[in-house]
């Protein structure tokens, strides 16, 4: 089937925490860690994170807190009460302006070149409230054609009712339909519940064996959907 809804995750996919930010807040308080160490720790503390269990018993906003600490753990940070008091300094900047404000190098050409091929971009996110604002502040808001922030919905992946929604507001149907997610019992799981087939953002290759397909970047995701588009071709040929 040809595919010409993309939903998108936001966080992880779209837009990433602000690590030299993180660094600033830690560095305060006498805990030095680079940036680029925190963000070379966050795919492996994303990793343990991302258990069926640990997702189904906490909510985006627990699982959020939790993530940070685990970052710290994988980079050689020590938790303490430096490290919860920058966190917490953190955790009120992400209340107010969204702590994930840094937009990779490539999400703004892969957006375009997937517009530009006809698909509408849908952004489907566990979120606070302030996704549209982030959106608009990053200038990401134009690049895509819809928006849903969880908060706003009262309803929050994996819940196939997010999904439905999504699908619902944006006149789309599920089989017509991929969305693309860096956490597999979120993004995926809440996917197929909602009938949706889930493509998985695994940028540092840890989930070899996954029984869905994943890509490594969004350059990697184009050519996934270019090459679904070309075998749905040749099969109608």
């Amino acid at each position: 089937m040809p595919i010409p809804t993309v939903f998108l995750d936001a966080g992880g996919v779209l837009v990433f925490p602000n690590w030299s930010r993180v660094s600033e807040a830690l560095s305060r308080r006498g805990v030095m860690v680079p940036a680029a160490a925190l963000a070379a720790a966050e795919p492996r503390a994303k990793k343990s994170l991302d258990q069926g269990e640990t997702i189904q018993a906490t909510n985006d906003q627990q699982r959020g807190w939790t993530y940070f600490n685990l970052v710290l753990t994988e980079a050689g940070v020590e938790l303490s009460t430096a490290t919860a008091d920058a966190l917490a300094e953190l955790h009120l900047y992400h209340q107010a302006s969204n702590l994930w404000e840094t937009v990779a190098d490539d999400v703004r050409p892969a957006l375009a070149t997937l517009r530009a091929r006809g698909h509408r971009l849908v952004v489907v996110s566990n979120a606070n409230g302030k996704l549209r604002h982030l959106f608009e502040r990053v200038r990401l808001i134009d690049a895509v054609d819809a928006l849903f922030d969880s908060c706003d919905e009262g309803v929050e992946k994996p819940d196939p009712r997010f999904f439905n929604i999504a699908l619902e507001r944006t006149g789309s149907t599920p089989d017509t339909t991929i969305h693309v997610g860096d956490l597999y019992h979120v993004d995926v799981v809440g996917a197929r519940a909602a009938g949706i087939q889930p493509v998985l953002l695994d940028v540092a290759d840890l989930y070899q064996g996954c029984d869905c397909p994943r890509v490594r970047s969004l350059d990697g995701l184009v050519e996934f959907i270019e090459n679904r588009r070309s075998a749905a071709l040749s099969g109608s040929r």
